[in-house]
C-alpha cells in the first residue's frame, strides 16, 4: 500500500527544491534584465496589435474603499504605485546597505561616483528643459532623463563584462544607488499633488510599529523567518496605504520602510547577516520576478502609430529631450562631473578603472527605463499623448544606450580577456606561468 505522507512529503520536498532553483536563477542580475526587457517588449507587441485590449485591461479597476480611502485603483495604477513600492523597498534597503556598510559610509571614497551621480542627473535634466521650456505643458518633465535604471544597466553589465575590472561595477553601484536615492527625492517633493499632512502624519504610526518590530526582536526574525509575518505585512501595507492617500506617491513608502531595517547583524549572535541582507534575498525574485516586468508591461505600452509615428513622437521636442537626454547627458554629466572632481578635489578614479571604462560606463547610465517610465507617468498622467511620447523616448533611448554601451565595454572586456590569456599564458607547459618564469 502507498505511503500518502511520504509521497506528500518528496512531492513538498522536490516542490521546495524547484522553488529555490528558480527563485537563485531569479536573483542573477542578468535575468532580472531580460524579464524586464520581454515585459517591454509584450507591452509593445499587445498595444500595436490589440491596442483596445491592452487599453482595456490596463483600466480595469480593482479594489474599494477601506476606512474611507478610496483604493479602487486601475490594474496599471496597482502596477505603478504597488508593485513598484515592491522595487523601491529593496532599492532602499540596498542604499542603507551602501551607508551603513557600502562604498557609501565612507565620505572619501564615495565622493567621485557620488558626485558623477548628480551630474548623471542635472545634465540629461537641463538637456531636456532646453528643448521644452518654451511649453509649460511639457517644460514640468525634465526629471524624465534624469534616472539611470540599476537593474537594466547591471544586468547589461553582467552579460557583457566576464573580464572588467571589479571597480566598474561597484563604481556602477554606487552611481545607481546615488542616482537613485536622487530620484526618489525628485519623485516626493516634486512629483507630489494634493498633500495631506493628515495622512502623511497618520502613517508614521505604522511606520515605526514596522520598525519596532523589525529592530527590537532581530534576533527572533531571523531565527523564525516566518513568525508575526502578518504584523510585519499589515504595518507594512498600512504605512503604504496612507502615504498613498496623503498625496506623496506611494512608492516612497517602500524606502522609508526599507530605512527602517537593520543592516547589521544582532550583537553576540551566530548570525553573519543583517535582516536586509535576509529580507533583499527573499523579496528579489518576486521583484526581479514579477513585480518590475509586470510594471514594465503597463507602463511601457504605448501605440507607435507606424514609421511615421515613432519618427514623430522621437523628433518631437519631448522626444528630443529625453533621447539626447539619455543618451548624451548622461555621457556629459558623469564623465564631465568624474573629470572636474579628481581635479578640484584631489579625488581619484580607481586605479584599476581607465577613463575609456568610465566612458562605457556612462553609456550604461543611459538607460533610463523603470524610474524614467513611472516620472513619465506622474508628469503627464498614465496613457495621455505626452506620456506615450515621453515613453517611446525613454525605450529608445534605452535601447541605444544599452547598444552602444555594449561596444564600447564589450572591446574594453575583450582587452581585459587579452590581458588575462596573456598573463596565464604558459609557452613551455611547465605550470608556472611564462610571467613568473625566471622569478
Amino acid at each position: 500500500m502507498t505511503d500518502r505522507p511520504a509521497v506528500r512529503n518528496t512531492l513538498a520536498r522536490g516542490a521546495y527544491r524547484e522553488f529555490r532553483r528558480v527563485s537563485a536563477i531569479l536573483r542573477l542580475e542578468s535575468v532580472g534584465g531580460i524579464l524586464l526587457l520581454v515585459g517591454a517588449v509584450a507591452a509593445l507587441l499587445v498595444a500595436n496589435l490589440a491596442p483596445g485590449f491592452y487599453g482595456w485591461l490596463r483600466d480595469v479597476h480593482l479594489g474599494g474603499e477601506l476606512f474611507g480611502l478610496d483604493l479602487n485603483l486601475s490594474l496599471g495604477h496597482w502596477a505603478a504605485d504597488a508593485l513598484l513600492a515592491l522595487f523601491f523597498f529593496l532599492v532602499g534597503l540596498e542604499l542603507k546597505q551602501e551607508f551603513v556598510t557600502g562604498e557609501l559610509r565612507n565620505p572619501q571614497t564615495a565622493l567621485v561616483p557620488v558626485v558623477a551621480a548628480f551630474g548623471g542627473v542635472a545634465v540629461p535634466a537641463l538637456i531636456y528643459f532646453g528643448f521644452t521650456f518654451t511649453d509649460p505643458a511639457t517644460s514640468h518633465g525634465w526629471a524624465i532623463p534624469a534616472a539611470t535604471d540599476i537593474a537594466f544597466a547591471l544586468a547589461v553589465l553582467a552579460v557583457i563584462g566576464s573580464h572588467l575590472p571589479a571597480a566598474l561595477r561597484t563604481f556602477l553601484l554606487t552611481l545607481s544607488v546615488a542616482d537613485d536615492l536622487i530620484a526618489i527625492t525628485i519623485i516626493a517633493f516634486f512629483y507630489t499633488s494634493d498633500l495631506r499632512l493628515g495622512f502623511l502624519a497618520a502613517a508614521l504610526v505604522p511606520l515605526l510599529a514596522f520598525g519596532l518590530l523589525v529592530n527590537l526582536a532581530q534576533g527572533f526574525w531571523l531565527r523564525n523567518p516566518v513568525a508575526r509575518v502578518t504584523l510585519l505585512v499589515v504595518a507594512g501595507v498600512t504605512t503604504w496605504v496612507l502615504v498613498y492617500s496623503s498625496g506623496v506617491h506611494a512608492t516612497v513608502a517602500g524606502v522609508l520602510l526599507a530605512f527602517c531595517v537593520p543592516v547589521r547583524p544582532p550583537k553576540d549572535s551566530s548570525f553573519t547577516d543583517g535582516l536586509a541582507e535576509v529580507f533583499d534575498h527573499r523579496l528579489r525574485p518576486l521583484s526581479a520576478g514579477f513585480a518590475v516586468p509586470v510594471f514594465a508591461f503597463f507602463s511601457a505600452g504605448v501605440t507607435l502609430g507606424g514609421w511615421d509615428g515613432f519618427v514623430a513622437a522621437a523628433t518631437s521636442n519631448i522626444g528630443l529631450g529625453v533621447i539626447l537626454g539619455l543618451v548624451a547627458g548622461k555621457v556629459i554629466g558623469i564623465t564631465g562631473s568624474t573629470w572636474l572632481v579628481t581635479r578640484l578635489r584631489h579625488a581619484h578614479l580607481d586605479p584599476d578603472l581607465s577613463w575609456v571604462d568610465l566612458f562605457g560606463l556612462s553609456i550604461l547610465g543611459g538607460i533610463g527605463f523603470t524610474v524614467s517610465l513611472l516620472v513619465s507617468e506622474l508628469t503627464f498622467g498614465q496613457g495621455s499623448p505626452h506620456d506615450d511620447v515621453g515613453k517611446v523616448a525613454v525605450l529608445t533611448a534605452s535601447v541605444l544606450a544599452a547598444l552602444l554601451a555594449a561596444v564600447v565595454l564589450g572591446a574594453r572586456n575583450r582587452h581585459y580577456r587579452a590581458i588575462a590569456e596573456s598573463e596565464e599564458m604558459d609557452a613551455d607547459a611547465d605550470g608556472v606561468p611564462d610571467k613568473f618564469a625566471g622569478a
